[in-house]
């Protein structure tokens, strides 16, 4: 009966289709940016080492640290074996652990979360996470985590910033353009969000440019942010080639992460989400090919589970 349960879920998920693909003609103008403010209490020390870090604990789950900050993005934290909802009844099984288990996490600052899917904020998160930790996400998934305790939720719309400040620190974090499926697809998914995170106090020269591309697919929409954030200096790219029912791909697949390698033109580039859940169907290896024959090589760095990149401060 497997089978009729997936016709049926095709049947579905075509009607919503049409559906969203006439709501999407309909669709007005996004509004002015609007920048909103949060405060962390300031650190009892200076950070002592100027460098920072980024952790892989996998999916989309990375552990970024410098001047002082300490961010967590797409918190997922489910084991091998373990099974994520998508909607419409839709599963998926991950086939990997974290490097890391939630209680094992160092105190953090504020969560960066693309888009509210369980693979980006399962279940266990959201019981377990402390509901006072400042989440910076779409004003879609903000309204919904606000609806099952979460307090401080930061919600943006497209080009929307929030500012954060702690101690001297400074960060402005600005709100992406994504578009997680096809025009017409979207009615059926969550909004999703990129993030441009600036680090310093000069967010016009930026100590460090850091893009993290959400669960995008490639689309026009995309060739504006190097022109709004050039000089990125590392991206965070989700690949995987998600797709639903095996038939709708969700996420970018190899061929889609160099494009947008060459849309953004980092000067550094980490691919993250791909091999641990079963809907991600383009391997890593998909990607290592395409960067590969794109002579991308040294723009590209690879992290295993639980490997961590250090990085310096930029000077511009």
């Amino acid at each position: 009966m497997g089978w009729y349960r997936a016709f049926g879920q095709a049947v579905l998920l075509a009607g919503a289709l049409l559906t969203g693909a006439l709501a999407a003609h309909a669709q007005t103008e996004v509004p002015a940016s609007t920048t909103l403010t949060l405060r962390l209490p300031p650190p009892a020390a200076a950070p002592l080492d100027a460098n920072g870090t980024v952790q892989f604990i996998g999916t989309a789950t990375v552990l970024i640290r410098y001047q002082g900050f300490t961010i967590l993005t797409d918190p997922n934290f489910l084991h091998k074996g373990e099974h994520v909802h998508l909607g419409y009844g839709l599963t998926s099984e991950r086939l990997t652990n974290p490097a890391l288990d939630l209680d094992q996490l160092p105190p953090i600052d504020l969560v960066v979360l693309s888009h509210l899917h369980e693979d980006h904020f399962d279940k266990l998160v959201q019981e377990k996470l402390d509901k006072n930790i400042p989440i910076v996400t779409t004003q879609e998934a903000a309204r919904a985590l606000a609806d099952i305790g979460f307090r401080r939720t930061y919600g943006l719309g497209t080009w929307d910033r929030i500012d954060v400040e702690k101690g001297e620190a400074r960060l402005r974090i600005t709100a992406a353009p994504g578009r997680h499926g096809k025009v017409g697809m979207q009615a059926l998914l969550p909004s999703v969000m990129g993030s441009v995170l600036d680090f310093g106090p000069n967010t016009g020269t930026p100590s460090y440019r850091m893009y993290i591309s959400g669960d995008t697919l490639i689309y026009d929409d995309l060739k504006t942010i190097p022109q709004r954030f050039p000089g990125v200096d590392l991206a965070l790219l989700h690949l995987g080639g998600t797709r639903i029912l095996g038939l709708f791909k969700v996420t970018m697949d190899g061929k889609d992460g160099v494009k947008l390698l060459q849309i953004i033109q980092p000067k550094k580039a980490i691919p993250i989400h791909y091999d641990d859940y079963d809907v991600f169907k383009s391997p890593l290896s998909d990607f290592a090919q395409e960067v590969k024959a794109a002579g991308l090589d040294q723009q590209v760095i690879y992290l295993a589970h639980g490997a961590t990149y250090t990085f310096a401060p930029n000077t511009r």
